[in-house]
C-alpha cells in the first residue's frame, strides 16, 4: 500500500507540473483551456471554474491540458472563440506547448536544490580519484591518488557519478582520453579500461570517497550538476535503447516503476529512517520529471515535440498545416502510444512475476 501511495504522489507531482506549465502559458497567452485533467480514463470528479473543467480521472497515470481548437477537435459552443488555440500567434502556441517540458526541468532543479541542501544526508561526490587501484588502467596511465577527473573523451565531468555513467552508457571499447587536474595543472592521459571479472563492467581503476557539503550559492551550482546528471542519464539511456543495447528486462512502465523502483527503493531506504526515504523518493521524482521532459520533446506525433515540429513548419512556411491533417497525424501517434502502453504493461508484469 505504501508503494502505491508513494508512486501516486510522485507520478502525480511530475504530471501536474508538466500540465501546469501548459496551463499557465495558455492562460498568459489568452488561450482557452477547456479541461485540466489529472489521470486518464473515466472522470471521477470534476468542477467547472472560469470556463475550464478541472477533473480527476480514474487511472492515476498521465494527465491532460486540453485547449479549445486543438487538433481541430475541441470547440466552444460549436464555434471557435477568440481564445481558440488556432487563433493565437504561432509564438504563443510554441511557448504554450514548450512550457510543459520546461516546467518538468524547473521541478527537477527545485528538487535537486532541496536534495543538495539536505546537508549530512545526501552524498555528493567530487570527481576525485581518492584511491587509484593497483594494476588498473588509471595507474598504468600515470594517475595518482588525489587527481581530479575533468573530462573523459571530451565530455566534462562534474560529479564522480558521471564516470560510471559514461562507462556504462557510452564506452564501446578501446582507449579513453582522460583530462585530469593535479596541483592546479591540467594533464591528459590515455587510459585502457579493464573489465571486472565478476560484473563484466569496464572500470578506469579509481575509487572515490571525496564527499562534499555545499553551502550558500554553491548549492545552486551542485543542484544544477545533479539535474545535469539526470538529463545525461536519460538521453544516454534513450541512445542505448535506439542502438539495441537495452534488453526487455531493462525497460519499465508505470507498473514496473512502482514495484521495481519505488517499492524496492522504499524497502531499502526505510531501514535508515524517514530522511533516507524522503531523499530516495525525491531522487526518483527528479529522474521521472527529467524523463518526462525529455521524452515529450521527442519529435513524435502526439507528444509536445511532435506538435512543436508542426509549429516550426508553420514559422518556416508562413502558414499552418491544416488542423484536420495535423489532428489526424497526432491521433495516429496517440493510438501508437496506447498500443505501446499495453505492451509495456505486459512487459512490466512479465518482469515482476517471471523472474
Amino acid at each position: 500500500m505504501m508503494t502505491f501511495i508513494l508512486f501516486i504522489v510522485i507520478f502525480g507531482v511530475v504530471v501536474i507540473a508538466h500540465e501546469f506549465g501548459h496551463f499557465l502559458l495558455a492562460k498568459a497567452n489568452g488561450i482557452h483551456v477547456v479541461e485540466f485533467a489529472v489521470g486518464m480514463g473515466p472522470t471521477l470528479w470534476s468542477v467547472p471554474k472560469n470556463g475550464t473543467k478541472y477533473s480527476l480521472k480514474l487511472f492515476p497515470i498521465g494527465g491532460a491540458c486540453m485547449f479549445e481548437g486543438e487538433d481541430g477537435l475541441l470547440t466552444k459552443e460549436g464555434e471557435e472563440s477568440e481564445g481558440s488555440f488556432l487563433k493565437a500567434s504561432v509564438w504563443s502556441r510554441i511557448s504554450t506547448v514548450l512550457a510543459g517540458p520546461v516546467f518538468n526541468f524547473i521541478l527537477a532543479f527545485a528538487i535537486a536544490l532541496i536534495m543538495v541542501n539536505m546537508t549530512g544526508i545526501i552524498a555528493i561526490r567530487d570527481p576525485v580519484a581518492s584511491k587509484v587501484a593497483e594494476g588498473g588502467g588509471a595507474q598504468a596511465a600515470g594517475l595518482m591518488d588525489g587527481d581530479r577527473i575533468l573530462s573523459i573523451n571530451g565530455e566534462k565531468v562534474r560529479l564522480f557519478s558521471e564516470i560510471p555513467l559514461y562507462m556504462q552508457t557510452s564506452y564501446t571499447g578501446g582507449d579513453l582520453e582522460v583530462v585530469y587536474e593535479r596541483d592546479g595543472n591540467a594533464y591528459t592521459a590515455v587510459i585502457t579500461p579493464q573489465q571486472d571479472a565478476t560484473t563484466g563492467i569496464y572500470l578506469l581503476g579509481i575509487s572515490n570517497d571525496a564527499f562534499l557539503q555545499p553551502k550558500g550559492v554553491e548549492t545552486f551550482k551542485y543542484a544544477w550538476y545533479e539535474m545535469r546528471y539526470s538529463v545525461k542519464a536519460t538521453y544516454k539511456s534513450l541512445g542505448m535503447i535506439f542502438r539495441g543495447r537495452v534488453s526487455r528486462q531493462d525497460i519499465a512502465g508505470p507498473v514496473g516503476i512502482a514495484v521495481n523502483v519505488v517499492g524496492k527503493t522504499y524497502d531499502e531506504a526505510k531501514e535508515y529512517g524517514w530522511q533516507s526515504v524522503l531523499l530516495s523518493m525525491l531522487n526518483i521524482t527528479l529522474m521521472l520529471s527529467v524523463n518526462l521532459g525529455i521524452l515529450n520533446l521527442l519529435p513524435v506525433p502526439a507528444l509536445d515535440g511532435g506538435r512543436l515540429v508542426f509549429l516550426l513548419l508553420e514559422v518556416i512556411r508562413g502558414k499552418p498545416v491544416p488542423p484536420e491533417k495535423e489532428g489526424m497525424i497526432h491521433f495516429v501517434g496517440l493510438m501508437f502510444f496506447m498500443v505501446l502502453m499495453v505492451v509495456i504493461f505486459f512487459n512490466d508484469l512479465s518482469n515482476i512475476f517471471m523472474k
